[in-house]
């Protein structure tokens, strides 16, 4: 007995809430670092921190979130947004690194033609290098997405688990698919072969859900790529 749609909504929401979080932070750092901290030392001290950041262990980041809500909020607190920023703590560098890289092949010349028309620096970025990498962009914000969505050990000391659902990452603990699974399996109970096949099940469907945002990925920057006209 029992389902896993407490867990499928938990892992859509948090996920959701790590993105938003993660993408504004992430695409900003990259185009400050491409556009304006050329040679600058605060752009290289962001590089140091982000090169440091992509080696931190998931359960690091989760004993952070966990660490700061213990202190502000008292301890064992758990909630959805604890473990979305947990999460947006391992995305934010994978976000900043492809976006970086991206922003750096988008062609001078192109830059060079909107400045020689009067266009100011900023609508520049906005209007032609994002357009025009937002294909990259988009698939750099999906492999974030993907990196993290699977993440055990943080969501267990930030969201925890609970047997309800609950679609308020504000307030109570929330269940997300990894720890579903690992919960199923680790505490079987009476019936080891329906907890082992729903454990099974959660993977499974955890699966199904980064192909779905895949292909929204790419549909994404299929319609907002800049379009080949003819003359």
């Amino acid at each position: 007995g029992g389902g896993a749609v407490h867990a499928i909504y938990g892992t859509l929401l948090i996920t959701l809430g790590a993105t938003i979080i993660s993408v504004p932070i992430g695409l900003m750092t990259s185009i400050y670092l491409v556009e304006y901290g050329e040679g600058r030392r605060l752009a290289r001290g962001i590089t140091f921190l982000v090169d440091v950041m992509t080696g931190i262990p998931s359960i690091v980041a989760g004993l952070f979130i966990y660490s700061v809500f213990a202190l502000i909020v008292g301890p064992g607190t758990r909630m959805g947004i604890m473990g979305s920023l947990a999460l947006s703590v391992l995305m934010i560098p994978v976000v900043v690194r492809g976006s970086e890289e991206l922003l750096r092949i988008v062609p001078n010349e192109l830059r060079e033609a909107s400045y020689a028309l009067g266009v100011p620096k900023w609508l520049t970025i906005l209007k032609v290098v994002l357009p025009t990498s937002i294909a990259g962009i988009t698939t750099s914000v999906m492999l974030a997405i993907s990196r993290v969505i699977g993440e055990t050990a943080p969501l267990l000391l930030t969201a925890g688990f609970t047997q309800s659902l609950n679609t308020n990452i504000f307030n109570g603990q929330m269940m997300t698919l990894p720890v579903f699974a690992y919960n199923q399996y680790m505490n079987q109970g009476t019936n080891p072969d329906a907890s082992v096949a729903r454990a099974w099940a959660a993977a499974l469907t955890l699966i199904l859900i980064v192909m779905v945002l895949n292909l929204l990925a790419r549909l994404i920057a299929k319609l907002f790529a800049p379009k080949v006209t003819g003359r």
